[in-house]
């Protein structure tokens, strides 16, 4: 992760900078060279379950698709829902792969190359047209594959716990608070994000 987001975090934000001290550096990685399609059905997969969960529900998916590395939105046409419940997706979810592959043949989901040039939320206006894909699911995806830098998810729990916890805060946080406090935090909303999420992870495992 970038130096100088550590030092903006740091020099702006008292908390920011003691949690950089005692978690460290952001080990956040380079983002994944997936397409649109390959990281949206991650984000359905991974929505309300655990990474153990959604993990073993992709695998299953992709052995519907035993020619391919992984799945492109035409070969969605080959499966059946009944096979797609076989492999752990709800009847909602599957809706959503149908409709995403659906929009990204008739290119309502734009190319990785296209989406480059576009706004943070110009991005999430056009995903989430799609129908099981929320501002969170589009913020993910902004995040992880585009590595965009500037993306806070107010709505996120595990962002909000984590600000809970590091601000010593007995209530949680609205997402609007959240934003509000964020401000500081620009131009590397991500980089605060992603503190707030270990912040989390730290006192889930001093509980356990």
């Amino acid at each position: 992760m970038n130096a100088t987001a550590l030092e903006h975090l740091a020099a702006s934000d008292a908390v920011m900078r003691r949690l950089i001290g005692d978690i460290g550096p952001c080990d956040l990685r380079p983002p994944r060279r997936w397409s649109p399609f390959h990281a949206l059905v991650h984000a359905v997969a991974h929505q309300q379950l655990n990474g153990t969960a959604a993990a073993s529900i992709l695998g299953r998916f992709r052995a519907l698709f035993p020619d391919r590395r992984f799945p492109a939105p035409a070969d969605l046409s080959g499966v059946s829902d009944g096979a797609l419940r076989g492999a752990g997706f709800s009847r909602a979810k599957i809706a959503a792969l149908r409709d995403l592959a659906c929009k990204c043949l008739e290119g309502l989901v734009p190319a990785p190359r296209e989406m480059a040039a576009w706004t943070d939320e110009d991005i999430i206006t056009r995903l989430t047209a799609v129908k099981g894909v929320g501002r969170w699911t589009a913020q993910m995806l902004l995040m992880f594959q585009m590595g965009r830098p500037d993306v806070l998810p107010a709505d996120d729990f595990g962002v909000r716990n984590g600000f809970r916890i590091a601000y010593r805060r007995r209530q949680m946080p609205t997402p609007r608070q959240l934003l509000s406090r964020g401000e500081v935090w620009r131009p590397h909303r991500t980089t605060a994000a992603w503190y707030l999420w270990r912040a989390a992870d730290r006192a889930k495992d001093k509980v356990m």
